[in-house]
Formats: C-alpha cells, sequence, structure tokens
C-alpha cells in the first residue's frame, strides 16, 4: 500500500513538474488558445513557436534575453520580461487588426478553382533569421480531381546574407537562401493524404477559423551521414486554418503554414546547429474560372521581381518590418528583375 501510494505522489509531482514547464498562450477575449505565436528573444531569435493548443515550453526562453517581443498573426502583439513567463497562461491581444474576409469571386461551376494570397517564407540558423521572401501567389486546380495544376507567383521579394561565409565545413556560417520556397498546397485538396504512419493529427475549434495541426517526426533516434555531413532530429508541423464550421474543402480554405526542422552539422563540427524553414500563406481571393492562363514570373532566391510595393498594403503579412528591427543590414534585398 506505501508503494503504491508513493508511486502515485511521486506521478503527481512529476506531472506538476511537467505542467510547471508549460505556457500557454489564450486570447485576452475568448481564452481560446492561440496557435502560431512567434517569441523573439531581444537579439532577434525566434525562441519558441506555440502549438495548436497554444503551447510552448518555458526551458526554451533564456533569462539572458531579458526582453521578449511576441509576434502573431505577423504582429507584434506584446512585449514581456522573463519573470511575466512564470504564469502558466498568458492572455495576448489577438485582435491587433481586422481579420481579413476572403473574397469569392464567380462562385459558378467552372474547369479551375484559383486561390489567390499573399505569401512569407523564411529560414532560420539556431533562431536566427538566415534568409527571407514574401509576395503574392495563385494556386490552381482542377475543380473536378481537386488536384494542383500549377503555382502562379505573381509578384516577390528576397532578401539574403549579404557577407555569407563559403567555408564547407562551417555549417552555421553558410546562406541558407536556396531553401526558400513558395507554400506547397499540394495536399490540402486532401486532408486523408496527411493521415500516414508516424502522423499526429489534432484539430482546434475556434470563433472564426477552425485549424488543423499536422505533425510528423523523423531520425529521432539515429543521425543520417552524406558526404561527411550529418543530419538529425528532422520534424515537420502543418498548419492548416478552414472557415469556422465549414466541410474544410480548397474554397473553404484561410491559411496555410508549414514548418521543416533539421539539425545538421558536418562530421568536424562539435554541435549541431539547428535549421528551421517557415513557409506561410495567407487566402485573400478564392475565383472559378475556366482559364489558367493567370500572369507569373519565375521564382528565384537570387533576385526580387515586382511592379509595385504590395507589402505597404496594411493587410499583407510583412515579417521583413519585425525582422529588420533586428537585424538591421544583415541581410540585403537582392536586385529587383521587374
Amino acid at each position: 500500500m506505501k508503494i503504491k501510494f508513493f508511486l502515485y505522489s511521486l506521478s503527481l509531482f512529476l506531472f506538476s513538474l511537467i505542467q510547471a514547464q508549460t505556457i500557454t498562450f489564450v486570447s485576452e477575449k475568448n481564452n481560446q488558445p492561440l496557435p502560431k505565436v512567434s517569441v523573439f528573444g531581444k537579439d532577434g531569435s525566434i525562441l519558441a513557436y506555440s502549438d495548436i493548443d497554444g503551447k510552448i515550453d518555458k526551458q526554451s526562453l533564456s533569462p539572458s534575453q531579458e526582453k521578449f517581443q511576441l509576434v502573431y498573426n505577423n504582429f507584434l502583439v506584446a512585449t514581456l520580461s522573463y519573470s511575466d513567463f512564470d504564469k502558466s497562461v498568458i492572455p495576448i491581444n489577438d485582435q491587433v487588426r481586422e481579420i481579413e474576409t476572403v473574397v469569392i469571386k464567380n462562385n459558378k461551376p467552372a474547369k479551375y478553382i484559383l486561390i489567390k494570397g499573399n505569401f512569407n517564407s523564411y529560414v532560420t540558423v539556431n533562431n536566427k533569421l538566415n534568409a527571407y521572401a514574401d509576395g503574392i501567389v495563385t494556386y490552381i486546380f482542377d475543380n473536378k480531381t481537386k488536384k494542383l495544376k500549377s503555382t502562379n507567383v505573381e509578384q516577390y521579394r528576397t532578401y539574403r546574407l549579404i557577407n555569407p561565409k563559403e567555408e564547407k565545413k562551417q555549417t552555421a556560417s553558410w546562406d541558407y537562401g536556396n531553401s526558400l520556397d513558395v507554400p506547397k498546397l499540394k495536399k490540402v485538396r486532401n486532408l486523408d493524404e496527411y493521415k500516414k504512419k508516424n502522423i499526429k493529427i489534432k484539430e482546434l475549434k475556434g470563433n472564426i477559423k477552425d485549424e488543423i495541426e499536422v505533425t510528423g517526426e523523423y531520425l529521432q533516434q539515429k543521425e543520417f551521414a552524406l558526404f561527411g555531413f550529418r543530419f538529425f532530429d528532422l520534424r515537420g508541423i502543418v498548419n492548416i486554418a478552414f472557415e469556422k464550421d465549414s466541410q474544410k474543402t480548397l474554397k473553404d480554405l484561410m491559411e496555410y503554414n508549414e514548418l521543416l526542422f533539421i539539425k545538421l552539422k558536418h562530421k568536424s563540427e562539435e554541435s549541431y546547429n539547428q535549421i528551421i524553414s517557415y513557409e506561410n500563406f495567407y487566402t485573400t481571393e478564392i475565383s472559378f474560372g475556366n482559364e489558367n492562363d493567370i500572369e507569373k514570373v519565375k521564382f528565384s532566391k537570387d533576385n526580387s521581381n515586382y511592379k509595385n510595393q504590395y507589402w505597404q498594403d496594411p493587410s499583407f503579412p510583412n515579417m521583413q518590418t519585425i525582422f529588420s528591427s533586428f537585424f538591421k543590414g544583415d541581410l540585403q534585398e537582392q536586385p529587383n528583375k521587374k
């Protein structure tokens, strides 16, 4: 009996200890969890990113960072000190701007579904920004099969490191700009495609949108070696948001966010470097048509290509403004080849 009581007490203690290390961000307005909140340190490092339950691990935050900025929906929503994270639940004002309504055009039977929106993509190395891109893109789906036919980037800009080191064996100093990409919506047409072994799916019903989080993990027990490089702890997280209480079809799509994590080092390096790729898409317009000849430009990581300053639109997810407050001139916009 004493052993059972001891084990029970021990389990309660461990559970409370684990809980104490978890912080949950919730909406100040309705107390619902807030996924996809980025926690920036004073040096611009992205230290944490909340999951679909609004949770982060407090251990990812260091007291040396002193001040922390919370970014939600591409806007700065709060500045906190380390002591503020002593609370297990932190309310956030998530209504810093109005939710943009997705415009539906030509809602009639047609050959194609065209989903237009804004995107941003960026790569961090050991939590610090290494490359950035954003722009406007239209995805064209076959209305019958719902398969993605083409990805049409209309305008974009890219930022790369000014003076990257080219030492092959120092992976922490590499320019990872070639990893920048436009969000990939291939599987959005059929959520069953995510239902595979080692994949976890969770859903959050909100007041405005329903969100789905898909997570997968690989190379967790053993590293993969190739040409002197070591790869380890590969993880992926996909967040998809649909209109509230919808059938979660293409015409209900509001947001798509994808994170890819991998640890990398050369065999001569002592420690792994954490590489994280973020890709985000926000729907602005959905239309139906029989033509798929949307104007597009080739997306290149080595240049920008835009006709107007689209990022100045108040509704555009301009993360570059937030990043530039930390990195100043460390990253340089690539030449505009309009």
